[in-house]
């Protein structure tokens, strides 16, 4: 199986997918159908929840003009909690011009450079994502962190750096919607700082920090966050060893809140691998009563991944979760992700 996560720290600037189809010498579109049965037994609903169907449809369109290059991604998240979760929406649309020094200029919607697990599906060896706090899930896009403003990039041979500096946006738009702030944030701009090395032939490292800017309520406190990341990912033949630490320091928090994950991933053929990840995340709950009170959840995930082809995939996965309030959840998930 192919090493999805030295791919996506490896493209530090957000470019397209390295396989597309070409339709002229400006233009290619790639995208991918992603689909899956989820079945959950919780403790604390004490029942049995199941899901069948499409998950995400995207249609990515990649050009280049003029020295300018640029991409629009265009998808329906169909199991998001978008408002209009049937129609379509931007999720991605930024233009960028790289200058002969190395420093690239991104205008418009992208991602987050941060974390290990970055974007869509066919960028993560698992079904689910390491955190159900999306507070530390940077590399979801289709629920937390879009951002659209302007991002500097630099990317030398060993190391390259990252400075974005934004609005936070809700997560996806229908076309004949307009974009406006999430509604916790205020006229100032956040900023992003997002740094990478390769510190050895298979060692990359990484990280960073999310600067958010809160919105003042009436007579509060404006909520203001401060988010940390930094993350490894070391090669050793067929095996991929990757882990992260993430910190939230929040003005609405008593405490600052961390998360970290463990992933080992190992190719047993060329088509066949199983990946394992243990995550931890800190929780804060306020009850009716407004006492505060804090704990940990977990999560730790089995999921073996097969190529049936060269684009269609398939993951089998287990997850167990623990949560802070001491409710437990089994989940069996298989997702087929069909990419173009």
């Amino acid at each position: 199986m192919k090493n999805k996560i030295m791919a996506m720290l490896v493209a530090f600037a957000l470019v397209g997918s390295v396989s597309a189809v070409e339709i002229n010498d400006n233009l290619s579109i790639n995208g991918f159908i992603d689909g899956s049965y989820k079945s959950s037994d919780s403790d604390a609903n004490n029942h049995d929840e199941a899901s069948l169907g499409l998950d995400e449809v995207e249609l990515d369109f990649i050009f280049n003009a003029g020295g300018i290059s640029g991409e629009i991604h265009v998808d329906s998240s169909l199991s998001g909690t978008s408002t209009d979760e049937d129609g379509l929406n931007i999720e991605q649309a930024h233009l960028s011009y790289g200058l002969e020094s190395g420093l690239t200029i991104t205008v418009g919607r992208y991602g987050s450079a941060l974390g290990l697990e970055r974007e869509d599906p066919g960028g993560l060896y698992t079904f689910s994502r390491a955190y159900e706090d999306n507070t530390f899930n940077f590399g979801d896009i289709d629920n937390s962190y879009a951002h659209e403003g302007v991002r500097f990039s630099y990317a030398g041979e060993q190391f390259g750096i990252g400075l974005s500096v934004h609005n936070a946006v809700a997560r996806e738009f229908a076309l004949e919607e307009a974009p406006t702030a999430t509604s916790n944030n205020e006229n100032d701009l956040d900023v992003e700082l997002s740094l990478s090395f390769a510190a050895m032939e298979n060692l990359t490292l990484g990280g960073g920090v999310l600067s958010q800017n809160g919105k003042s309520e009436a007579g509060g406190k404006a909520q203001d966050d401060d988010l940390f990341n930094v993350h490894a990912v070391y090669t050793a033949g067929k095996l991929v060893l990757a882990a992260e630490w993430s910190q939230n320091d929040s003005t609405a928090n008593t405490a600052d809140q961390d998360a970290y994950t463990i992933l080992a991933d190992y190719d047993v053929s060329d088509v066949f691998g199983i990946a394992i990840r243990y995550s931890q995340w800190d929780t804060e709950t306020t009850n009716a009563a407004g006492v505060t009170t804090t704990g940990d959840s977990d999560r730790l995930t089995i999921a073996p991944n097969y190529a049936i082809t060269e684009s269609l995939g398939a993951i089998l996965e287990y997850s167990n979760d623990n949560t802070s309030g001491g409710g437990d959840s089994d989940t069996l998930a298989v997702e087929l992700t069909f990419t173009f």
